[in-house]
């Protein structure tokens, strides 16, 4: 048999497709911009028919129909591995479950069968000569969870870029059980957030700690977005990147020739990433390009792979930073915000790299709704809060008023380096709680 006839016999709509799921199934929807609107749908009409369906999927971009049609979780339970604005929002409403994970770890849990799978539903660029469809831009844990499925469906997508691997970026057709054609919408698009002032003198504390063939990683947000706008614009030579998010930053810094990743250690030559969000900039830069290597999550976030490239920034941000070293980036409080996402990841994997720097970035200070001013550097995390790196594993902390080293110090000398980086209008009060915590020594001094 041909591989199209082959896939000719597997083509079915999106309705008859989604009749294999049933009830107290698993479902594991696609990652980031490639969940699928068209199977989601399908699977929402069938309502009715179904109790206690549990749908995976991690950052999905919008609000999945099934939790639309189904508000008082009577069929559906959604869960994500690492919250969008949607799902913040759907978790405010208590329509959405966080899953924990340290993300190097996740295909793990399916490969020990920690978490079942038994219908995978995903989309996919249109069928190559060989047989096979390209993951597109989430790579990440989706192979693992296709390994892990009883059954396969896919969506074809034609407006989805041809992402070249690295490694198992795609899925032979012998292993997928169901076709349905979409709509070919394009994906969602994220433009990066509004810089400020604030953003932009963090982003030159971060810039003064880059030297010439360093191995780049940034989070998401506006501060790692200053940081490869001033990248771009600087002369800074023959960097690598070795990140799990690929985001329009980098196309910036390889379209100005700062990107050569000809000093890199392993993966000599190219862009490492696991999935990729941004526009249709960047989603066109990807399509079929030598240069970009998609991998699975755990090997773009193994902190032990990330450690045999020498020079590795990490740069993320955080919500706040506690007088011991903790950093809470994924929760406020009891409030669920993000997720652990590769922040623990590249901070280690950062330290294991020869001359490796992992910083943690935000503003001194943010406003409540109410338009109160706080302090991001505080004494103890808010209660509820989730430590997203400990104490022990912290690198760096950066704010517009300095870079505050952690390692190796004591917890006088913390409190002493954190305040330092606080806003001046906190600092007294912060000293206060520092004595009463018994971190403060008489040697203390602030600067």
């Amino acid at each position: 048999m041909s591989y199209m006839d082959e896939y000719r016999r597997k083509l079915v709509s999106a309705d008859e497709a989604v009749k294999v799921v049933k009830s107290g199934d698993t479902i594991n929807y696609s990652e980031f911009v490639m969940v699928s609107h068209v199977l989601d749908a399908a699977l929402a009409r069938r309502k009715d028919e179904l109790t206690d369906v549990r749908i995976m999927t991690t950052t999905c971009p919008f609000v999945p129909q099934v939790v639309k049609e189904d508000p008082n979780q009577e069929h559906f339970i959604y869960t994500d591995w690492h919250f969008s604005g949607a799902s913040r929002k759907l978790h405010d409403q208590h329509l959405c479950y966080y899953r924990p994970l340290t993300y190097h770890e996740a295909p793990s849990f399916y490969d020990r069968g920690y978490v079942p799978v038994d219908v995978a539903m995903i989309r996919v660029t249109p069928m190559d000569q060989h047989g096979y469809f390209n993951l597109g831009t989430s790579n990440s844990m989706t192979p693992a969870f296709l390994d892990a499925a009883k059954t396969i469906i896919v969506e074809v997508n034609e407006s989805i870029p041809q992402c070249l691997g690295g490694n198992r970026e795609s899925i032979h057709i012998s292993r997928v059980d169901y076709i349905v054609e979409g709509d070919n919408r394009p994906l969602p698009e994220l433009p990066g957030a509004p810089i400020s002032d604030v953003d932009r003198k963090i982003a030159s504390i971060v810039m003064d700690e880059i030297e010439d063939g360093a191995c780049l990683q940034l989070g998401i947000g506006a501060m790692p977005n200053a940081v490869g706008a001033m990248i771009a614009q600087s002369d800074l030579k023959d960097l690598g990147v070795h990140t799990e998010m690929m985001v329009d930053s980098f196309v910036d810094m390889y379209e100005a020739g700062r990107i050569t990743g000809t000093r890199k250690n392993i993966d000599i030559g190219k862009i490492v990433y696991t999935f990729a969000m941004g526009t249709k900039k960047l989603y066109d830069f990807l399509h079929e390009n030598p240069i970009c290597a998609s991998y699975p999550v755990d090997y773009t976030n193994n902190p032990y792979v990330i450690g045999q490239n020498d020079n590795v920034i990490g740069i993320n941000n955080a919500i706040e930073v506690d007088l011991y070293g903790q950093v809470a980036s994924e929760s406020s409080g009891t409030r669920h915000i993000s997720g652990t996402g590769g922040q623990l990841d590249f901070i280690f994997g950062s330290y294991k790299s020869k001359g490796g720097k992992g910083f943690i970035c935000l503003t001194s200070t943010f406003k409540d709704r109410e338009g109160n001013v706080g302090s991001r550097i505080r004494p103890i995390l808010t209660p509820g809060a989730t430590v997203t790196v400990p104490r022990s594993l912290n690198f760096y902390v950066i704010t517009e008023y300095g870079i505050a080293l952690l390692k190796g110090k004591s917890t006088w000398e913390r409190a002493e380096a954190l305040i330092n980086i606080a806003h001046p209008d906190f600092r007294d009060e912060l000293i206060k709680e520092a004595e009463a915590m018994k971190i403060w020594s008489r040697t203390n001094k602030i600067s």
